[in-house]
Order: structure tokens, then C-alpha cells, then sequence
């Protein structure tokens, strides 16, 4: 028997084509499905492609939304578009309240990701019914925008993670959440959730709000230790002491577009996170504190080779408070991680904009206006 569709409006047996050439009649709501779908990926793939092309600045990712484009207008024939029939379209009067407001950037273009993704999806299986090709060439397109997706993400991740210039790694503390908060409001950009102590589902309820509540801020939020935490609160990334997992092994677990950072003490460490594939390094302790027990201090000088020698993002770390901040500044850091200096504050808004705006004042000393602008 061959295979196809009953047609009740018009009493007849529609059979499913087999290739463009032998199609013959193809049901017309057929046609207006992958005339709208192919609008719809066009169009979302546009926003896409505006914001790497004028956000961005990016030209490979700007080429790859534009290749897309154009490839699907290659289907969309005059034959589907004269299947039009906007006026008598019912879905034109449906809407949803999450279409009328966009929160932030990122919940943007997810949206259009998942608008491209799901019309590529109609049109892989519609389209077999058109063209004998089309559902071959959506299912390639849409991997293909899967992995744009993952690139943009990871792109924008790293742009985030280089503007950033403080860093909050945090302890416990009864109201971690309001403190956090607190210094987001203040302009922190990069926070990591760090509590050796804490049983894996207090861990897990405590990093999962923190992952929301940065991402509401538009920053960047890391687990220490932990790839599988990470990866269950879809975090930014991990941090990663000396005695942790591999960087490489982390990398291959959480993927290539997520971020690792690696602690550090010493020139021969930097170099060994640098060749293992390290997003960002911790360069400390620079003084003692009480969250690396035992542990001595790097020192300034420490400071001063990193500046001269990191290839990657680093931050100064350890002991680091409003009354030094300026010293190690001056032995050349343009980023710094705190502990207690923001999560002991009395007020962690104006600590998190006072650190900020010291660190600012150099890199615009230093003619360095990338890291002084916010991101979007």
C-alpha cells in the first residue's frame, strides 16, 4: 500500500512524494507549514546574526548565521510562498505573556534559538513529504545550529570572563544568598560557590539558587571542585585546585565551551593550568588567610610574574581587603578574588563598588577600556 494521507475535505487518498520532480499534488497545508517555518528560522536566525555581527563583533559566527540564511531561502520557492494564506492563518491571534518581554540579553537569543531549532525540526519532517532531500538537509541544519548555539554561549562566556575584574569566591555564612546579592548589586560580575563541609544535597539546593541569582544579574557563576555539581546546576564552569581532577578530563566532561579555572602558587604551576587548557588562573595566596590553612603566602612578587607572564585571564587571590587591594594593584593586578572582604562586609554593595572602581581607575591608567566596560 502507499504510503500518505486521507484528505477528508476533499475525499481523496494524498500520497506521500517521493522526490521533487515526481510530487505531484501535495496538500496545501503542507505548504503553508514550510512556508511559515522556513520564515520563522529565517527570521530568528536573523536576530541571531545581529547580535554577533554588532554585539559581537564577530565574523565567524556572523558568516555561519548568514550561510544558514541563505541556505534555507534556497527552499523557499515561489510555489511555497504562493501557499501563503496570512489572513485565514488562526495562529496569528495566539500569543503567549513570555513573548511580550525579553528579560535580559540571554533570554533573548535562547528564544530564537529555540524558535530556529523548532522550525527546523517542522521542517525536517514536513519536508519529506515536499522534497526527497529536505529532511536530510533540516536534520544537518539543525545540528548545525546546535553547535552555533554552544559556540555563541561559549564565545560570550569567555568576552564575560574577561571583563570581569572582581571575583567573589564564597564561604559559609548564614545569609549567603542576600550577601551575594548584595555585591551583584554592587557591580560583581564572577562568582564561585565554595563549602568543602556541606552535605552533596544542601551543596547542590544552595548552588542551584546561586546559579539563578547570578544569571539574573548577568554574571558568571563556578563551582570549586565539583564537575558533577556544575553540571547539575548548569553552571558557567568549574574551578579546579592542584589536587583536583585533571583539567583535561574536566574539559572533556563539561564540554569545550564551559570555563575552568585553576589554582596556583607558583610560576611552575601557572604554566602547567596554561598548557592543560585553563580559562583563567588563581595566582595566590598572595597574603595569608585562614581559607587556605597551612597553606604560605606567594607573596607579591608572585603578582609581579604573573603580570609579566600570564597569557590567560588571572586573578590575585588571598587575604586581599580594602586596605591592600591598592598594593597589589600596583604589583600588577587587574583582577582580584575576595573572600571574607566582601562575605564578612556589613555592606557588600559599596565593598563590591569599591573594589571595582579602584581596579577600573588602573585599567583605564593602562589604556585597557575593554575591561572598564560592562557587559551587555
Amino acid at each position: 500500500m502507499n504510503a500518505g494521507w486521507y484528505d477528508e475535505n476533499n475525499n481523496g487518498f494524498v500520497p506521500m512524494v517521493e522526490s521533487h520532480n515526481q510530487r505531484g499534488q501535495v496538500q496545501p497545508a503542507v505548504c503553508r507549514i514550510l512556508d511559515a517555518n522556513l520564515d520563522r528560522a529565517r527570521e530568528g536566525l536573523r536576530i541571531i546574526e545581529e547580535w554577533c555581527r554588532f554585539g559581537l563583533n564577530n565574523a565567524q559566527l556572523s558568516e555561519e548565521c548568514k550561510q544558514l540564511r541563505q541556505e534555507l531561502a534556497t527552499w523557499h520557492n515561489p510555489e511555497l510562498r504562493a501557499a501563503r494564506d496570512t489572513p485565514g492563518d488562526p495562529g496569528t491571534q495566539l500569543t503567549h505573556p513570555q513573548e511580550q518581554q525579553r528579560t535580559d540579553l540571554k533570554s533573548l537569543l535562547q528564544a530564537n534559538f529555540c524558535r530556529v531549532e523548532e522550525a527546523l525540526r517542522v521542517l525536517e519532517e514536513y519536508g519529506k513529504l515536499y522534497h526527497a532531500q529536505m529532511g536530510s538537509a533540516f536534520k544537518q541544519m539543525r545540528y548545525r545550529v546546535y553547535t552555533l548555539e554552544s559556540q555563541l554561549l561559549g564565545y560570550e562566556r569567555q568576552q564575560r570572563l574577561r571583563r570581569s575584574q572582581l571575583y567573589l569566591v564564597t564561604s559559609p555564612a548564614k545569609d549567603l544568598l542576600s550577601v551575594v546579592e548584595a555585591a551583584l548589586a554592587g557591580g560583581l560580575t564572577l562568582v564561585q560557590y565554595r563549602d568543602k563541609n556541606a552535605e552533596d544535597g544542601d551543596r547542590f539546593s544552595h548552588a542551584q539558587q546561586l546559579c539563578q541569582l547570578c544569571h539574573k544579574y548577568g554574571a558568571l557563576f563556578l563551582v570549586n571542585d565539583r564537575v558533577d555539581l556544575a553540571l547539575a546546576v548548569a553552571a558557567d564552569g568549574v574551578h579546579l585546585g592542584q589536587q583536583d581532577l585533571p583539567i583535561k578530563v574536566a574539559r572533556q566532561l563539561l564540554g569545550p565551551h564551559k570555563i575552568i579555572g585553576c589554582s596556583t602558587t607558583n610560576a611552575e604551576e601557572m604554566q602547567r593550568a596554561i598548557q592543560g587548557g585553563a580559562d583563567y588562573i588563581g595566582v595566590g595566596p598572595v597574603y595569608e588567610t585562614p581559607t587556605k590553612v597551612g597553606k604560605p603566602a606567594a607573596g607579591l612578587e608572585y603578582v609581579r610574574y604573573a603580570a609579566q607572564h600570564s597569557p590567560i585571564p588571572w586573578f590575585a587571590i588571598g587575604g586581599i581587603d580594602v586596605n591592600n587591594i591598592n598594593d597589589v594593584i600596583s604589583a600588577g593586578a587587574e583582577r582580584v578574588a575576595v573572600v571574607r572582604a566582601i562575605v564578612e562586609a556589613e555592606q557588600p554593595t559599596l565593598v563590591a563598588q569599591y573594589f571595582i572602581s579602584q581596579l577600573t581607575r588602573v585599567h583605564i591608567r593602562s589604556n585597557k577600556p575593554e575591561l572598564s566596560q560592562s557587559y551587555v
